[in-house]
């Protein structure tokens, strides 16, 4: 009897650490943890860097340098004009940003101030007409022209549905309509639109600059993931 009762002693201590494993509470990482360095540095103004684009789509490069700067302005962070900057950057040979990815960007802040460089790294840019699917994957490294030292990094791995719903009750006409619709669509969706939407969702986790009215008040905001995968519309 003693025995018995022994047992099952062990196997509920047993199934007790199991279930308790199993339910360990997930550790919040905040962006005051996460992003350390940003607020520490707290750079006011930001240069952003030709995209370095590691596909076979050369567009891709145009369409994300558009979209960095509405989105870093509504941060509260001073940003060059990308138009403006792009002459600077020719003449300065510095067009390659990827020869800058890990190099010095002291001769940025000697030449137009800025505190901070931001890069695009493009990964993957793919447009899937029929299924009515863009995927990119892009990842942004934000580097202080100061110290050198990555102040943001993300990288998403996003899809971008621009697919046309259909109803169960469509009929195969309707369906075949529907279909030929979303790959028009996706066709004709403009891809600076969506690199714009790329941007934002990767661009979402960065803490607010000075220059916005909530600044500071978001280090204790739960911390994104610094590598994620989702689909935006």
């Amino acid at each position: 009897m003693r025995l018995h009762l022994s047992i099952l002693l062990s196997a509920g201590l047993v199934l007790a650490a199991v279930t308790s494993c199993g339910t360990v509470a997930e550790t919040i990482v905040t962006r005051g943890q996460q992003y350390p360095k940003l607020y520490a540095e707290a750079p006011g103004s930001i240069v952003i860097m030709p995209p370095v684009n590691r596909t076979n789509a050369v567009e891709a490069k145009e369409y994300f340098y558009t979209t960095l700067y509405r989105p870093l302005c509504e941060k509260g962070y001073y940003v060059f004009s990308p138009y403006l900057t792009m002459e600077l950057f020719r003449s300065e040979s510095a067009y390659d940003s990827e020869l800058f990815l890990e190099g010095s960007l002291k001769r940025f802040r000697e030449i137009i101030g800025a505190d901070a460089a931001m890069f695009t790294v493009i990964k993957a840019w793919e447009r899937d007409n029929l299924g009515g699917k863009l995927t990119a994957r892009v990842e942004f490294i934000l580097r202080s022209t100061t110290s050198g030292e990555v102040l943001y990094r993300r990288e998403g791995n996003l899809t971008v549905d621009t697919e046309l719903s259909a109803d169960e009750d469509d009929s195969p006409l309707e369906v075949l309509l529907g279909m030929a619709a979303t790959m028009l669509t996706t066709s004709l969706t403009d891809q600076v639109v969506a690199g714009r939407r790329c941007t934002d969702a990767v661009l979402s986790d960065m803490p607010l600059g000075k220059y916005s009215p909530a600044y500071g008040t978001d280090r204790e905001v739960k911390a994104g993931k610094s590598y994620f995968e989702a689909t935006v519309k």
